[in-house]
């Protein structure tokens, strides 16, 4: 037997709030099936099992808050006989036979399944979920289990619904259900239009009462302050700690990137357009292999020691739509190619803004790298997320007046900044961090 339990999400997680399960007391689970979502105060999270088995008991109620580490259920592993299950109570004794037979009944659903409106056939909550996010109407689907019932291999070789479905994500869809909300009538303000949470929760508020005209000019009051937003608390009371906590230094560096660019263009000319490199990939992989490099920079901080990380998970800060930030990890960013760095981390960044993002995605980034580059910025010195060590600031891709060889030229630059925690490391370690950066991206070829 296993317990299922509310994991942490974050190093500023106390608790979080069981959402919805998506699965039900006998369903069949393998490790990594998402099982749950556990909103924290930043986002929604879709949970992970960390087993394979079969589901025994559901602990904890959905809307439920609980603190990190709380039994959620019991998955059944086999490694131990599972728990006696009491006997059902003896049926009544059947009606006499002269007695005329009911109509029959239609046939219902066994416990944890659900109907697809067609009446013939059911599924879980984790294959509706599997459904909501390949965008599958369920009703369409032909079941293959036992009795029509519709499967995981039914949803996952199923087709797409076609354009005109509405784009919205799994818990949006949910809410509106709940709250009788016609998706088509909502104007999403996700990625790419998705119709978000925020956007259904907005509409079953209703609209806002019309302001009173007045001539005299408005002046602010206490009373009209703006409203505090859980995931800006979360964030404020985290940055807090670290300043307070960790004593940093700050270094930062100018790059030429005009190696790198134009390396960048001959790899891109035959490629597609929407499979072509930009230098934000060529910036991440190259910090993450400086952070395999140098060691002292990729770890935690914990228990007054330095704990260096065996991998790069590097987190990329993505700022919310809706307000707030989050910072997902990228796993085994110095493995991946440039092109799988490139995909993984669009969904990544799209599952983000799309409040999709799962538990392993947020768990425990060894570095984190923030990009202001977009925003115009030319330089940031960011806050250390805990019990993280350092963190890297990029700006944006300027043009600017380069010295090469006695020569004064225009060069595409970047500069990069390091935050780093003095416990751990010094200013000559950060300077062989940055240093390593600075000679990937004039070697461009061995990223």
């Amino acid at each position: 037997m296993a317990d299922f339990t509310m994991p942490s999400l974050g190093a500023d997680m106390d608790e979080g709030t069981l959402v919805e399960w998506l699965v039900g007391p006998g369903d069949d689970v393998t490790k990594g099936d998402v099982v749950a979502v556990v909103e924290t105060a930043k986002s929604t999270i879709e949970v992970e099992c960390f087993d394979s088995g079969t589901v025994g008991a559901l602990l904890v109620d959905p809307g439920t808050t609980v603190p990190v580490g709380t039994r959620l259920a019991v998955i059944d592993t086999g490694s131990e006989p599972p728990a006696a299950v009491p006997a059902p109570a003896p049926a009544p004794a059947p009606a006499p036979a002269k007695q005329p037979a009911a109509p029959a009944s239609e046939p219902q659903a066994a416990p944890g399944l659900t109907t697809t409106g067609s009446g013939d056939a059911v599924s879980t909550p984790l294959v509706r979920h599997l459904a909501e996010r390949k965008g599958i109407d369920l009703s369409s689907v032909h079941g293959s289990g036992k009795g029509g019932r519709i499967t995981r291999s039914d949803v996952e070789h199923a087709p797409a619904d076609g354009p005109h479905r509405v784009k919205a994500s799994p818990l949006a869809r949910r809410l509106a259900q709940s709250s009788g909300i016609d998706l088509s009538a909502l104007r999403g303000t996700g990625q790419g239009g998705t119709i978000r949470a925020d956007d259904v929760r907005a509409a079953a508020a209703g609209p806002p009462a019309p302001a009173v005209e007045s001539h005299a000019q408005a002046r602010p009051s206490s009373a009209t302050a703006a409203p505090a937003y859980p995931a800006r608390a979360a964030i404020a009371a985290l940055m807090s700690r670290a300043n307070r906590e960790i004593p940093h230094y700050y270094l930062s560096t100018k790059i030429d990137l005009a190696v790198a660019m134009a390396w960048m263009r001959d790899r891109n000319a035959d490629r597609p357009v929407a499979e072509r490199l930009v230098p934000a990939a060529l910036l991440l992989k190259s910090v993450a292999l400086a952070a395999r490099q140098v060691p002292e920079l990729n770890g935690y901080w914990k228990d007054e020691a330095f704990m260096p990380s065996d991998t790069v998970r590097l987190g990329v800060a993505v700022s919310l739509r809706g307000g707030g930030l989050v910072a997902p990890a990228l796993a085994d960013a110095d493995t991946m190619s440039l092109p799988e760095l490139m995909a993984t981390l669009k969904g990544l960044v799209s599952r983000a803004r799309g409040g999709r993002l799962r538990a392993s995605e947020t768990a425990d980034p060894t570095l984190t790298v923030t990009n202001l580059g977009d925003q115009g910025v030319e330089a940031v010195f960011g806050m250390i997320y805990p019990p993280q060590v350092a963190l890297v600031g990029l700006g944006r891709v300027i043009e600017q007046p380069v010295a090469v060889d006695g020569m004064l030229t225009v060069h595409p630059t970047v500069t990069a900044t390091l935050s780093a925690d003095h416990r751990a490391s010094d200013g000559a370690t950060g300077a062989r961090f940055l240093t390593y950066i600075d000679r990937l991206l004039q070697r461009p070829e061995e990223l």
